[in-house]
């Protein structure tokens, strides 16, 4: 771990750097957002994760599950303005705002997609389908309801219910169950729109084992989407998109054959275009066939028969045999000969050929070649555009990673040379979804970032070629006690995480069934919980089998406390402000204050007396709470007097039970510390506040309130006491803080940079002042030329 103290001009940032690597990089993956919540809620730390993607699902509630990754197959836009489009993705890491369930009638969830949802919502999604077949019965084929997505990153589910066939149905039987499935997606439609869903995810919806043939049924659930929205008047609620979502490679190819199919006509989308100078390249997901740029470019045999490879075929097929006949006589160029498009609308073909076939530097050449004879074409005919297929990706014999390469450098080489302005379209064929995402895609992102030197095929193997930083997490504090207090324990839980992992906080008591419910979904994987007491304060251990599921569940248990406080906070303001004038100011302050003022030198000696160096004094004002406590007081009618906490980094509350369950305080600082006893650690952090204590009494194990005074239980004691010098509240209302004091013990480096500041015992080399809690330094660090180091003691 390095922390890298940065003194420049007389500031001072503090930076930590934690490499990751093994087991912790896979569990920051897994929950690095929320462990970024969590630093910032404990220690006022910002995170910055550096070389990684985060894995999807790591929401509460989701088992770790292997997920498919999103990939958008094709995408058209409605007359109606609503975009349909086909993803081969995981519907349980779906992010929009509904998705379909495919239900059988008694909506119990035992199996297939329905049981993946289930089990990644979590129980809540059987239990209201429970309820809902209880009171109403079971769910009619064709009919659609709207329920609760539990912890899915969607807000509803809505469970439809197809029609159910025999294994290998007849025609027949097909043509009667049509009518119940398009009666299940127009009664989808009808909730997204009563709802006002902007977006919703549709499954294959009976094709998988309820045995409706999936080409039917790709058809049936697409246009019928299509004839509800032409029909819907333009004053009825329409969602922004319809996803035809499928995690199989068949059911999506199906889905994306009937949605271009079905949806011909309408506006294609999923088009990516990068400026490389004067060159505008788009990478496109359509048919090359279809374009209408002023070229096309297809690669043919030397025998100039276009019945050859499926680019020539499509070409064929589309432009007629007159191409064909063309092509046989005409007239050849550097590898190009050139025909009319005939039934095509381009205006030309470019017919490339192959030469020394396997070679890549042949294979570039077609690429050069053709985007030169455009070039020289483009003046005297007013060529402005030109679209490639994925040329060498087929018989040529090339790999789609190596025509990736050839195809983006083809492009930047000829847009240093080219003046004017010219269009270039890299046409992918729609189900080519590898070649489209996992090669081409990546070649474009590069180019979109300007690096025109691109990566060789074999480097895109095992690494993201936009990052060159090894994966860490760089985080930024607003001091360095903080950031030393966040590595202590980010490095206990990635690098040294002790079975079981223990979280001590006192909002463990304030889970609700919410939360609870959350944590039984966290136990599928092994994992098991314990809650209990001790030393006064809440506490919940984390077990299992393995130590990095353990450990993701203990950052989710951590990021859940961080939410419940913070919820916690908000009603308690809410409830102050029911009992403070309109005028008075909830806002809190917490203001360093001056290490020569009378404030921190007051506090320095007796502090010092028990072996502990004050590296600062914060006062903390907080108006609401002190007018609170002065009512507080008036109603008990006492003085109050100064009292003592210790507390941990997180300034969780530290108790102990054996005077009672409540707010204990300690009426000096060794006390202090005696009570809330902590090993090993580097800083220690006090309260000074203020305390009203009124008529007191001995106190004893297991009371949550002051015993009562006499027989009236209502007429109670203000606190409880134990020892002399340890006083125990049940109201938050009798402490007003005053002062966080933040020690270090006085046998370690009692140290903080400073702004530089020339002295007489300066040697005239870089070095850097580390203040003790006296004037002048205590220890001067310096380094010569070379960089070694040396300390240098100054009385």
């Amino acid at each position: 771990m390095l922390v890298i103290l940065q003194i420049f001009s007389g500031t001072m940032d503090s930076i930590l750097d934690i490499p990751l690597h093994g087991a912790s990089l896979n569990i920051v993956k897994q929950c690095g957002p929320g462990l970024n919540e969590i630093l910032d809620s404990k220690f006022g730390c910002v995170a910055t994760f550096e070389g990684m993607d985060f894995e999807n699902g790591s929401s509460f509630g989701q088992q770790k599950r292997q997920t498919v990754a999103k990939d958008k197959r094709f995408s058209v836009k409605l007359r109606a303005g609503v975009e349909v489009s086909v993803w081969k993705a995981d519907l349980t890491d779906f992010p929009v705002d509904a998705v379909v369930n495919a239900a059988n009638c008694f909506l119990q969830h035992n199996g297939g997609l329905a049981q993946a949802l289930c089990a990644a919502g979590g129980p809540q999604i059987q239990m209201e389908s429970d309820r809902y077949t209880k009171q109403y019965g079971p769910l009619e084929t064709g009919k659609a309801i709207v329920a609760n997505a539990g912890f899915l990153p969607c807000k509803k589910i809505i469970h439809a219910v197809g029609p159910q066939l025999v294994f290998y149905p007849s025609s027949a039987q097909v043509s009667q169950a049509r009518p119940r499935l398009k009666k299940a997606i127009w009664s989808i439609l009808d909730r997204v729109k009563e709802n006002h869903l902007d977006t919703v995810a549709i499954p294959a919806i009976s094709s998988g084992l309820f045995n409706y043939p999936l080409p039917e049924c790709a058809e049936t659930i697409v246009s019928t989407v299509k004839d509800y929205y032409e029909q819907s008047s333009s004053r009825e609620h329409l969602p922004k998109e319809i996803f035809f979502v499928n995690h199989d490679e068949l059911t999506v190819t199906e889905m994306e054959k009937a949605t271009g199919r079905i949806t011909r006509g309408a506006t294609k989308t999923s088009n990516i275009p990068i400026q490389i100078g004067n060159v505008l390249l788009t990478l496109k997901r359509d048919s090359i066939e279809e374009q209408k740029m002023d070229v096309i470019v297809n690669t043919t045999s030397l025998e100039r028969d276009l019945n050859s490879g499926q680019v020539s075929k499509a070409l064929l097929k589309k432009a007629g045999q007159r191409m064909q006949s063309e092509i046989r006589s005409a007239p050849r160029t550097k590898h190009i000969i050139i025909t009319n498009a005939y039934n095509l609308q381009c205006k030309e073909v470019y017919h490339t050929f192959c030469i020394n076939n396997g070679q890549e530097a042949s294979h570039k050449v077609h690429y050069n070649v053709s985007l030169d004879s455009n070039k020289s074409n483009s003046a005297a005919k007013h060529h402005k555009s030109i679209a490639f297929p994925a040329i060498g990706t087929g018989n040529l014999g090339f790999t789609k990673k190596e025509a990736a390469c050839i195809m983006s450098e083809a492009v930047v080489d000829f847009a240093k040379t080219f003046s004017g302005k010219m269009d270039v379209y890299f046409v992918i064929f729609p189900s080519d979804s590898d070649t489209f995402q996992v090669v081409f895609q990546k070649s474009v992102v590069i180019l979109q970032q300007g690096c025109y030197f691109l990566p060789s095929p074999a480097e895109y193997d095992d690494k993201d070629v936009r990052f060159n930083r090894s994966p860490r997490i760089s985080l930024n504090g607003p001091s360095k006690e903080s950031l030393c207090e966040t590595e202590k324990w980010l490095t206990s839980l990635l690098f040294r995480p002790p079975r079981p992992v223990l979280i001590c906080n006192n909002f463990i008591q304030h889970l609700s069934e919410k939360e609870y419910v959350q944590l039984s979904c966290l136990t599928r994987k092994g994992v098991m919980f314990e809650e209990f007491l001790t030393k006064g304060h809440a506490c919940l251990t984390v077990n299992g089998n393995s130590i990095e599921d353990v450990v993701v569940a203990a950052v989710q248990v951590e990021a859940m406390l961080c939410t419940v406080q913070k919820e916690f906070v908000t009603e308690e303001e809410k409830e102050m402000c029911k009992l403070l004038p309109n005028d008075v100011p909830l806002e809190r302050e917490r203001k360093t204050v001056d290490d020569s003022s009378p404030e921190f030198r007051g506090r320095f000696s007796a502090f010092k007396k028990l072996g502990l160096w004050i590296l600062k004094v914060d006062k903390v004002e907080n108006p609401a709470l002190k007018l609170l406590f002065e009512l507080k007081k008036q109603q008990l009618g006492c003085s109050s007097e100064k009292m003592f906490q210790r507390i941990p980094a997180q300034f969780c509350r530290m108790i102990n039970p054996k005077y009672g369950e409540g707010i204990y305080f300690a009426r000096t600082v060794k006390k202090a510390m005696e009570v809330w006893r902590e090993k090993n650690d580097q800083y220690l952090y006090f309260v000074e506040a203020e305390v009203l204590t009124g008529k007191s009494t001995l106190g004893k194990p297991g009371l949550i309130l002051p015993p009562a005074v006499g027989p009236d239980p209502l007429v109670r004691f203000d606190s409880v006491s134990g020892e002399s010098d340890i006083s125990v509240i049940f109201s938050s209302y009798q402490a007003l803080p005053r002062y966080i004091i933040t020690c270090m013990i006085k046998t370690e480096l009692p140290c903080f940079a400073r702004p530089l500041k020339r002295h007489r015992w300066d040697t005239g080399l870089p070095w850097v002042v580390i203040f003790g809690p006296s004037k002048p330094p205590d220890v001067v660090v310096h380094s010569d030329t070379h960089g070694n180091e040396g300390v240098k003691t100054i009385r």
